[in-house]
């Protein structure tokens, strides 16, 4: 089914979506550039995200709530992926996943907690394999730390034991750095 456009970046007012539609913005313009839109709850503060990143004019905005099913459906349908920056995913990201594996629209986030993670993929897995959604959590600094630690431990273990370990646990003890504008 052909969509209204390649990528919706859900959540471009806040910190982390608006630097995605910055980048957008700035570097795919033309006719080979993906068609995409920016969305979120307030069609006035996304106005104000278009002129502020520099996008067209015509760069569409697409309203939908989080606490509205029905407007993430209807956003989900006019998409072939749909980027999410709206977090806490526990408390604001379990009806988009739905409502992305219901129409075979691909997610992405930046979710950092594995707990929520595990019952979206309890829930829906079925669904996304059923329309051919990909759902694709913890594409930012939360996962990453952790999946080249496990690669590495992987590596490791193969070298010395000659497989891989069955189960990895993890933590985090100690950062230098800080956090990004978006997290509370």
């Amino acid at each position: 089914m052909k969509r209204d456009f390649d990528l919706i970046v859900y959540g471009a007012t806040g910190y982390t979506g608006r630097l995605i539609a910055e980048y957008l913005a700035t570097s795919y313009r033309g006719d080979d550039a993906p068609s995409w839109a920016i969305a979120g709850r307030s069609t006035d503060k996304l106005q104000k995200v278009r002129a502020d990143i520099g996008a067209p004019d015509d760069l569409p905005l697409i309203q939908a709530d989080a606490a509205e099913a029905a407007s993430l459906r209807s956003m989900c349908e006019r998409a072939a992926v749909i980027i999410t920056t709206v977090g806490p995913y526990q408390l604001h990201g379990s009806e988009l996943v739905a409502a992305c594996a219901a129409t075979g629209t691909a997610y992405v986030d930046l979710c950092g907690e594995p707990a929520w993670m595990r019952r979206m993929i309890d829930a829906h897995h079925e669904e996304a394999k059923r329309t051919g959604a990909r759902i694709v959590f913890s594409c930012g600094f939360d996962s990453i730390p952790f999946d080249l630690g496990v690669l590495t431990l992987q590596e490791k273990a193969r070298e010395k034991f000659g497989r891989p370990a069955r189960r990895v646990k993890a933590r985090l003890r100690k950062v230098k750095g800080g956090m990004s504008g978006g997290t509370a």
